[in-house]
């Protein structure tokens, strides 16, 4: 896929007040901890991650979208009536049905010739979104669109806490399933799109490429389909195999993204890869032949945050000047089921807001 009309007009994200370091969330596991013998520091040891942050129980991720979502209007000062198409791309949504995007839609006050929806695609839920209204406004359906999603992990590692306490046929290896979901963190990252012809930034989406390795979708899955803020869910994941066939994957898809964008290895400037933790990001980038300096992480303070990672790494990493204007921008998405997606973006400006969510 390529563009030539599309820019990444600006970014607006949300992060919580709450702050769990690893060490804390240790200390919840203290039982299964000490039947296994489980050695303190292990979790920060083997993820490289020292805390994440949660929203506080029963915040809804429209909420938060819509935080993120008016954050990113007013970075670009865009006039919300050109809004053609929100797209709501988190795993964490309020409910099963309606979308989420109908409720971001209408706290937005969007007009009502927006098209609005859901995806869900794991970890690049928000990159899909990001695709799709690239797509809508290369071929002239729609000048401008908001793609945002909010991930709330609370639930998640709470859940698994009290299962590994309570589980006590568990073992040192079939512990292993669970470490995954304890990396899980919250945030919140909403990104804007406009036709060229609108522009303030020109920060143009150069490319994109995709690759479904499907063949290991059963590496990472949840139990039943659950949503709203009263979800209690449970991942299951063989973490090295889905990193090492991830990266066979991001791998694989490289060709195409380096055909699709005309651009060599040497020509990228700086990268932002899925935020997994330090053995995904030292595999990834050497097996790409990437150097590791142009990487950006936030993962040692966010943890991984699912469909919001890449992107608001990406918001952290221009606003703190890691990416500057002239660079060119590869972000390298995987996800479970195997999922690949990269994106080429020649950046030029960068426009991004931010808050920290303090309930009312």
């Amino acid at each position: 896929m390529q563009y030539t009309d599309v820019c990444i007009e600006s970014f607006g994200y949300t992060i919580p007040e709450e702050i769990w370091d690893s060490a804390t969330l240790e200390a919840k596991l203290e039982p299964i901890y000490k039947r296994l013998r489980l050695p303190e520091g292990r979790l920060e040891l083997m993820t490289g991650i020292k805390e994440r942050r949660f929203w506080p129980r029963e915040t809804k991720p429209s909420e938060l979208s819509q935080n993120s979502a008016r954050l990113a209007l007013e970075a670009a000062d865009f006039d919300p009536s050109r809004v053609g198409s929100l797209i709501h791309g988190s795993v964490c949504r309020d409910f099963l049905e309606p979308a989420t995007a109908c409720t971001v839609h209408n706290q937005l006050g969007l007009p009502r010739k927006c098209l609005i929806f859901d995806v869900s695609n794991a970890c690049l839920g928000i990159l899909t979104g990001v695709v799709q209204a690239a797509n809508m406004i290369q071929l002239g359906q729609i000048e401008a669109a908001l793609v945002v999603g909010s991930e709330g992990g609370r639930q998640l590692v709470e859940t698994t806490i009290n299962t590994l306490n309570r589980d006590t046929s568990l073992t040192r290896k079939s512990i292993k399933s669970a470490v995954a979901s304890l990396t899980i963190g919250s945030a919140s990252c909403a990104v804007l799109l406009t036709h060229a012809s609108i522009s303030q930034t020109q920060n143009r989406l150069v490319a994109a490429a995709v690759n479904a390795n499907t063949q290991f979708h059963d590496l990472c899955q949840s139990h039943n389909d659950q949503a709203g803020v009263e979800m209690q869910p449970l991942m299951k994941t063989d973490s090295e195999k889905l990193m090492h066939h991830g990266v066979e994957t991001g791998v694989a898809t490289l060709p195409n993204f380096l055909e699709q964008s005309q651009w060599s290895i040497p020509d990228i400037d700086r990268v932002i890869c899925h935020q997994v933790g330090v053995a995904h990001q030292k595999l990834m980038l050497q097996s790409l032949g990437i150097n590791p300096d142009l990487d950006y992480s936030t993962f040692p303070w966010l943890g991984n945050t699912g469909a919001a990672a890449l992107p608001i790494t990406m918001a952290v990493a221009c606003e703190k000047e890691f990416i500057t204007p002239g660079q060119r921008v590869a972000m390298l998405g995987i996800g479970s089921g195997i999922n690949c997606m990269m994106l080429g973006v020649e950046w030029n400006k960068t426009c991004v807001r931010s808050s920290i969510f303090k309930p009312q």
